[in-house]
């Protein structure tokens, strides 16, 4: 691994290390050193240095939502009557559990956001509610997503 301009350039180990733990986050340190051809202090090592230099952040169980009763997913985007309302505006949508991301962007909205809610009219009752109601929220624009197509890590 080296450090170039505030960017990580990983070595082939490192990627074989990266590849085994995106298959499966729970693979044992042993076999990812068979795998990759080090010790598994080595690999522990290494794992060590990429948590360090940020490239991996911890590991993490991922639900599903549509099995927990959540089918609707919404973007929204946000429109903000002053740009400096915008630290207010994100510590508010903190607040709603369905805010599952929110993004400051360029463009219309000043401020984009992913929901996902238990059916259209609990999105309703969440935009009317809580989103439309935020200081400085001047309008919104919803989505509603018909099918996920593709959900992927970023390819190295």
């Amino acid at each position: 691994m080296k450090i170039k301009k505030h960017t990580v350039v990983i070595d082939g180990i490192d990627k074989i290390i990266l590849k085994c733990l995106l298959l499966d986050a729970r693979t044992p340190i042993q076999v990812i050193a068979k795998s990759s051809g080090i010790s598994g202090a080595a690999v522990h090592q290494r794992l060590k240095k990429l948590e360090k230099v940020k490239v991996i952040s911890g590991s993490q169980i991922i639900l599903n939502p549509t099995i927990l009763g959540f089918k609707t997913v919404a973007f929204i985007g946000i429109y903000l009557d002053k740009a400096i309302r915008n630290p207010e505006a994100v510590k508010q949508l903190k607040n709603i559990p369905e805010v599952v991301e929110c993004h400051y962007t360029t463009g219309n909205w000043s401020i984009f956001t992913k929901l996902l809610c238990r059916d259209n009219e609990h999105l309703m009752e969440l935009l009317n509610k809580k989103i439309q109601s935020i200081d400085g929220v001047s309008r919104t624009e919803t989505f509603i997503s018909l099918q996920e197509q593709i959900n992927r890590q970023i390819k190295f």
